[in-house]
């Protein structure tokens, strides 16, 4: 089922929205995380820890999750398809794969936090707390990857897509000469 010209656009320019908005949470979640990273102040680990954990819990993870559902409903509302093109899958497995990885690494955060907001914490515990510094830049590559694939929208087609252009071609009337 394909998307009206006036509702498909309304539905590019939400998913845009969110998925840009998601690239730039994690920037902001990435400053955080080089702060702490880099950091031997205590107060400053603790903000950076308390703030990572409200960026990534109700910025970063609802905006993946809105992103995947709106990358889904343009893949099968528009002429791209979900398994017709190599970009369109690939971008939908990259974004699955990494609202996983988002997941799992939301509770390491989480946990992080907690430590870093209890008082009885102490400055070396926090100093010496792991970064997570190499899921944060990892998932900023994965994220631009997506971008450029869904921007520069590489040729190739999958099987279910080279089937259904065979398809439409045998539909489609031969010239008359």
């Amino acid at each position: 089922m394909r998307m009206s010209p006036g509702l498909r656009r309304f539905a590019l320019a939400v998913h845009l929205a969110l998925s840009v908005g998601w690239i730039g949470a994690v920037a902001a979640y990435l400053a955080l995380d080089v702060t702490a990273a880099t950091s031997q102040d205590a107060p400053t680990l603790r903000a950076a820890y308390l703030g990572m954990d409200s960026i990534a819990r109700y910025v970063i993870l609802p905006l993946a999750f809105a992103s995947l559902l709106t990358g889904l409903v343009m893949s099968l509302g528009t002429k791209w398809g979900l398994f017709r093109h190599y970009w369109v899958l690939i971008s939908l497995l990259l974004t699955v794969l990494a609202t996983a990885v988002l997941l799992v690494e939301t509770r390491v955060i989480r946990s992080f936090a907690d430590m870093a907001a209890d008082p009885a914490t102490s400055a070396e515990h926090l100093r010496a707390m792991p970064s997570t510094l190499v899921h944060s830049v990892g998932g900023t590559v994965v994220l631009l990857v997506i971008l450029v694939l869904n921007v520069y929208k590489p040729q190739g087609v999958t099987r279910y897509g080279f089937g259904k252009q065979k398809q439409q071609q045998q539909r489609a009337p031969s010239p008359r000469y």
